[in-house]
């Protein structure tokens, strides 16, 4: 399977910061390129594209999403700086010393870097020991500010949105290593396989749909917009890699149970019968933190059977790692579950 593209789109969307809440521009992009690669997407009212990229019989959903951690501004401090809240599951000490861009609403963008209070080792003797929690870091601005309202006067405001750095690498030997692979790596197979769909000229053996959602990493991504002729949802979400379990980076990882309970049975029986077909690496592990947005979708009552597979990545919610074999196992997997 072609794995090139799919490394140049997490690259272009990565490049595009998209926390959830702020998607918008997101999801123009895959409109675009949606488009360019001859199909018909739309945006649904909650800001997610969707498309039909062909097929007949019961329809089947994947769904994979670009929405990704992030913060807001909670509060300007009296030194200037920014005390941040945080959006989904971004941790404290995973980006400490990141660089990071703050939206303003009106008046353009700004960069800063998010530091431990007093952050100076040679000044401050408990370095080391201060817990790394929001309320202990702060937003240093890249602007001459001391003051709330020096602040203020750039136009920066209590829920401006706050974004960081993916700092995406692509290695030699194959490792991608980025931010917010979770999802974006995903939605970069997921453009992958619909662009071998039509290089290939080879239609689905059942209607297939994508969903490219925008509020996963905070519960509600998949809770709207599945068709109505959808049978079966399947997430192409992030594959967990650590201990205890089986899958690693160079993997397509198939979920058989996470925190919302099991998948369905027979879907994760097919995607292992599918896995072998096709000659892809893959494991079957249980993720023991973790929801996806197939069961958003059955929270929200839709009566369809459930799925989730990903590529492995490993350090998730911090700064990511999988490789292009793991892509290409994914591509396998679904080539194979939607066309043999």
């Amino acid at each position: 399977m072609e794995t090139g593209y799919c490394v140049e789109q997490l690259r272009k969307l990565c490049a595009i910061d998209s926390p959830s809440g702020f998607t918008e521009r997101a999801a123009d992009y895959l409109m675009e390129e949606l488009a360019r690669l001859g199909y018909a997407p739309e945006k649904t009212r909650k800001g997610g594209v969707t498309v039909c990229l062909g097929g007949e019989r019961e329809g089947l959903l994947l769904m994979a999403h670009v929405d990704t951690l992030g913060a807001v501004v909670q509060s300007i401090k009296s030194n200037g700086r920014l005390l941040l809240s945080p959006i989904g599951g971004l941790r404290a000490e995973n980006c400490e010393a990141e660089n990071c861009v703050i939206y303003t609403r009106f008046g353009g963008a700004y960069t800063g870097c998010l530091q431990l209070c007093d952050a100076s080792v040679h000044v401050n003797g408990d370095y080391g020991e201060k817990k790394r929690k929001f309320e202990a870091m702060e937003v240093v601005i890249d602007e001459p500010v001391e003051k709330p309202e020096e602040t203020r006067a750039l136009g920066i405001e209590t829920g401006d949105f706050v974004c960081f750095d993916p700092r995406t690498v692509v290695t030699g030997s194959g490792y991608l290593k980025s931010r917010f692979l979770d999802d974006k790596l995903s939605a970069a197979i997921l453009l992958g396989y619909a662009r071998e769909l039509k290089e290939r000229h080879v239609t689905p053996r059942r209607k297939v749909y994508l969903h490219f959602t925008v509020y996963e990493e905070v519960g509600h991504g998949a809770s709207a917009s599945v068709p109505e002729d959808v049978a079966e949802v399947v997430s192409v979400d992030m594959g967990c890699v650590g201990e205890g379990l089986q899958c690693t980076e160079r993997e397509v990882s198939i979920c058989a149970k996470d925190s919302g309970g099991p998948y369905d049975y027979v879907v994760t029986t097919a995607l292992v019968e599918a896995a072998k077909r096709a000659g892809a690496a893959y494991a079957v592990d249980v993720y023991p933190h973790y929801g996806s947005d197939a069961e958003a979708a059955l929270r929200a009552g839709y009566d369809v059977r459930h799925g989730l597979i990903g590529a492995g990545v490993y350090a998730s919610h911090g700064y990511e790692r999988s490789h292009v074999d793991g892509v290409e196992n994914t591509l396998k997997l679904l080539w194979a579950y939607t066309t043999e």
